[in-house]
This record gives structure tokens, sequence and C-alpha cells, in this order.
């Protein structure tokens, strides 16, 4: 199945699938897990609601042949950037490239809103999701910020930094 925009009513079934890939026992499944470094949900339904609703922002799922939501990317216009987030693969599904189909429809939609660059933050710690995201052309820029998230979003389990990371599509 293509790539296409998510909507309002995918947005449970898009709660619980980053829930799931990101935090918890089912996240351990698979490659991406935060569940060693932050406790607690990642998203909830208000909140990822209100980036739905946000003019300057996306999310694209991926589904599979019965319709169910099996991957998600969330971006988002800042000024001449665009911001890649929450780049989220089933973690029954992970490391069969998948994720990559999702980088690349990123890419593809920043292309089309005449943006050239996408920058995103990954976790200073997360040396395999780095590697992973330097192979497909993301460059650290030198910026080093602390990881902040609302107690809604996650407990952290220790003090956190994020790279930021640019490419130019």
């Amino acid at each position: 199945m293509p790539v296409s925009p998510a909507t309002l009513s995918d947005v449970p079934e898009l709660v619980n699938l980053v829930n799931s890939a990101y935090r918890g026992e089912s996240s351990k499944q698979g490659w991406t897990t935060e569940a060693n470094l932050i406790d607690g949900q990642r998203i909830d339904i208000e909140n990822l609601t209100i980036q739905l609703n946000d003019p300057q922002a996306t999310i694209l799922k991926n589904t599979d042949e019965d319709g169910k939501i099996t991957g998600c990317v969330y971006l988002q216009k800042r000024g001449n950037k665009m911001y890649l987030g929450m780049l989220t693969v089933s973690p029954s599904l992970q490391a069969k490239g998948l994720g990559r189909r999702l980088i690349a429809a990123a890419e593809e939609y920043t292309l089309k809103a005449g943006i050239n660059t996408i920058t995103m933050t990954v976790i200073t710690s997360r040396h395999e999701l780095l590697n992973w995201y330097e192979r497909r052309g993301y460059q650290k820029t030198g910026e080093i910020i602390p990881l902040v998230i609302p107690q809604q979003f996650g407990i952290l389990k220790q003090p956190l930094d994020m790279f930021i990371l640019e490419k130019n599509v």
C-alpha cells in the first residue's frame, strides 16, 4: 500500500502504534525502543489530534493490505526547514525496509512543499539509530540540546541530550 497522509480518524490507531514502538514491553521487540531510557507513554490522543490539526504539519502513514497502519512519520514546516519526528515502524516489522520507505516518502513530501532541508533530533546515546540516519545522508549539525519532555510524554530515567541532524534533499 502507498504511504498517505493520516486523518483524524487514524489518531487512536496511530497512538497505539507509536506507543508500542517507543515505550513499554512491546517496544522491546524492535530495535528503536526508548523503554530503557524513558518510562511512560510517547503520545496521547489529545496531543496527536493537536499535531494533525496544525496546518504546518502532517503525519504520513503506511498501511498493510488489510488497512492496518504499520508505520508513520511526523513532518512539520518550521521556517525554511521541515522537521521530521516520530518515525515509527511496528516493532514486529522493523528491519524490513519500512523505515527507509517512510523516510523516502518524507523527503518527497518535503520537496513537494518547496523545502530543501529536513531537520530532526536523535538522543545522543542512540548510536544504532544515529548510524541508521547517517547512512541515509543525515548529518550532525554540531548542535546538542537537552531532551526536555512534559511528564505526559514520558519520564526520563536519566538526563538525556539530543543531536540535531539535517539533510539537504
